[in-house]
């Protein structure tokens, strides 16, 4: 079936005949196949008479040379997979499996994307970004300190650069364009992260996807904001160009000389929000950051900071 999406990839039409030969099936076998293209990946396909069959809209699927090509100053391994339950947890086993750090996990499509707190990520075939990259951290805790905002200032630079002008950050660990989320960041740790530990740097990002009825809360893409389709494996590499460029510079000299730059695109700053940590919930009005990455948050006019992987923040009616 893939074979068949390779040879449809390009949004042109090509005749039944012509795909039967390639394939080396009947005419009958591509019906079937582009049958199960459109039950099981949902990719809606033109069927004319006299022209054939064409995509709705051309694919760019992830390409591991075509990455490096656009990226040579990485050399970080690349693992593509067609469907997969989640890049995260296909990262987490693959250092169960002592595979060498740093690399590379991404996918076409995943059963059982994640978000943070548990939430689902949509994740329609060959449409979006589901990418995690695996690092080994040595040096304590200094260097966890602020990563998730570390990777959204990488993350929102890279669709700045793809023509998305207006995404900004929302702490801890969204990319937003206005109210609507067009990337989000989710890490996952194992080991001590006072000695040595792996950190898996998960990112999915909105890129082609124009319809989703499976989304929770505004969204958009970077389709959606520029008008054009997007070649995903040149923003892989850019995304990738970027993570280096910051992790570099957090690396070595700590979050705090990232924070200006991180507030400088802090969309939420001054808004009134709901902080919440499981069943508990603060009300407040965001401050900022501090120099370790933890928001500051104004509750009843005293100044609390507030810092952790299970909290989540939400726009009162009345910001």
């Amino acid at each position: 079936m893939l074979k068949l999406l390779k040879l449809l990839k390009d949004g042109r039409f090509h005749s039944g005949e012509a795909l039967g030969a390639a394939l080396g099936v009947s005419r009958s076998a591509v019906w079937k196949q582009l049958q199960h293209l459109e039950g099981e990946l949902n990719l809606p396909i033109h069927k004319v008479r006299g022209k054939g069959y064409q995509l709705a809209a051309p694919l760019f699927l992830l390409d591991a040379e075509e990455i490096g090509a656009n990226a040579p100053s990485l050399a970080w391994p690349i693992h593509i997979f067609d469907s997969i339950d989640s890049t995260n947890a296909e990262a987490l086993r693959l250092i169960g499996g002592a595979c060498n750090t740093p690399f590379l996990v991404l996918a076409e499509q995943q059963s059982a994307g994640r978000g943070r707190r548990g939430r689902k990520w949509v994740s329609p075939f060959a449409q979006n970004i589901y990418y995690s990259l695996v690092l080994r951290i040595e040096g304590g805790l200094r260097q966890l300190e602020g990563l998730s905002l570390v990777v959204g200032l990488a993350v929102m630079q890279t669709l700045q650069n793809a023509g998305v002008q207006n995404a900004g950050l929302k702490w801890p660990n969204d990319v937003l364009v206005g109210p609507k989320k067009i990337a989000g960041i989710l890490l996952e740790l194992v080991g001590d992260p006072a000695d040595i530990c792996h950190v898996v740097l998960g990112i999915g990002i909105n890129v082609n996807m124009q319809s989703a009825a499976d989304v929770d809360q505004q969204w958009t893409s970077v389709h959606l904001e520029t008008g054009a389709s997007i070649n995903r494996n040149c923003l892989v590499a850019q995304l990738g160009m970027q993570l280096q460029h910051y992790l570099e510079r957090h690396r070595a000299f700590g979050f705090s000389a990232l924070q200006q730059e991180w507030e400088s695109s802090h969309l939420w700053r001054g808004r009134a929000v709901s902080l919440i940590a499981g069943v508990n919930q603060v009300d407040g009005v965001v401050l900022g950051i501090d120099s370790q990455g933890a928001l500051r948050l104004g509750v009843s006019g005293v100044e609390k900071i507030y810092s952790g992987g299970e909290l989540s923040l939400r726009l009162r009616d009345d910001s």
